[in-house]
């Protein structure tokens, strides 16, 4: 795996800003494939359900904002079903990166389109830290993301479907996530911690059965946070001292979707320089290595390539050669499977040429994606 995440909200990678007209925003993914196959990548994983809209005409929910400028705005043709007949055509997967549950980047609701299933269902909606979310305790949310997600399944011959780490919202100081409501009426006895977690291992569950049985060709993977648990916090966990656990703060328990095979792949995001206090790269390659080892379970490691030569990063981010480093230590661990890129963005500018060694290094020859 040699993927490259391209990413739509707020649009960070693509479109490069919303309104622009179709050939334009075609002619920018059409860019971000041509970029991907010159630097001998084999997958994108390509953000189509950002904020509980589509990049596809879904019937389930309205059209991203980040296309047309206005939710709901048809842009006049179709993005994943063009960007799946495009990769294609180049020898690339194409990976359907949807959010389960983030409904907008602001908190309004009556910003969203009228007909938006959050205005029609308003009980489905927390509010926290200056956001909309659904409420992952409510079951009918849990079917209509499913219903969503899987509907670019149905329609498109994709490689696989995608979810990134955000599962509950990261904590946000001062602020409780308010879920009282769907906990009195679904909690059925279990602690609040439990409950929410057994929320987001039932959608995982539910949507890897789904893929699985309308697309089996394809395969449903996440990206999580790359910390499950300090070891301070649980035996089984990393030698790390994170400040966020993924198991305790976005109620995502990764660990045990490997263990159940509720997922074919995960791609936990080392966004660390080897050497890190907190959280060194090199004891969490190590770590989830050892999670997935006999699962039949592939792994593939996230990547921070938008980290390198940013003046703001650690020393370490300085030095070129820190990418090709990390994709040194994944070769000296035959349960990697290859790695996944962030961002398209990054890429493209490549900063201290820190990808183009990465390439030099490790993309010698071109691979198809397994």
């Amino acid at each position: 795996m040699r993927g490259l995440w391209a990413a739509s909200v707020a649009n960070t990678d693509w479109p490069s800003k919303s309104g622009l007209s179709a050939d334009a925003q075609y002619a920018e993914l059409a860019g971000i494939l041509d970029m991907a196959v010159r630097n001998r990548l084999n997958a994108v994983f390509l953000q189509v359900r950002p904020t509980a809209d589509a990049f596809w005409p879904s019937p389930c929910e309205p059209w991203s904002k980040y296309l047309t400028g206005t939710q709901g705005r048809d842009p006049g043709w179709d993005p994943l079903g063009t960007a799946v007949e495009e990769a294609h055509r180049r020898g690339l997967q194409l990976h359907a990166w949807c959010n389960p549950y983030r409904i907008s980047t602001d908190d309004r609701l009556d910003a969203l389109h009228p007909a938006h299933p959050a205005r029609r269902n308003p009980d489905w909606v927390v509010r926290h830290g200056g956001r909309l979310y659904y409420d992952p305790g409510v079951p009918e949310v849990r079917e209509h993301v499913v219903e969503s997600v899987l509907d670019a399944v149905d329609r498109y011959p994709l490689d696989g479907l995608h979810f990134d780490d955000y599962f509950y919202p990261y904590p946000v100081k001062g602020q409780r996530f308010d879920d009282d409501a769907a906990y009195d009426a679904h909690g059925g006895g279990l602690g609040r911690s439990a409950w929410r977690r057994r929320n987001v291992d039932l959608l995982v569950e539910e949507v890897h059965d789904r893929v699985r049985r309308t697309r089996p060709e394809a395969v449903f993977g996440v990206s999580p946070f790359g910390v499950w648990r300090n070891r301070s916090a649980d035996p089984a966990g990393s030698e790390t001292t994170a400040g966020v656990q993924a198991y305790d703060d976005l109620y995502a328990d990764v660990r045990r979707w490997i263990r159940e095979g509720w997922v074919d792949y995960v791609a936990p995001q080392l966004y660390w320089q080897i050497g890190f206090a907190a959280a060194d790269y090199r004891v969490l390659v190590d770590w989830w290595a050892r999670q997935v080892d006999g699962t039949g379970v592939r792994l593939y490691v996230g990547e921070a390539v938008y980290r390198a030569g940013d003046p703001s990063q650690s020393a370490a981010w300085q030095d070129p050669a820190e990418l090709s480093r990390h994709l040194d230590l994944c070769g000296r661990h035959p349960q990697v499977g290859g790695n996944i890129h962030y961002n398209a963005t990054a890429v493209h500018r490549d900063r201290l040429k820190a990808f183009s060694r990465l390439v030099r290094d490790h993309y010698a020859q071109a691979v198809p994606a397994s």
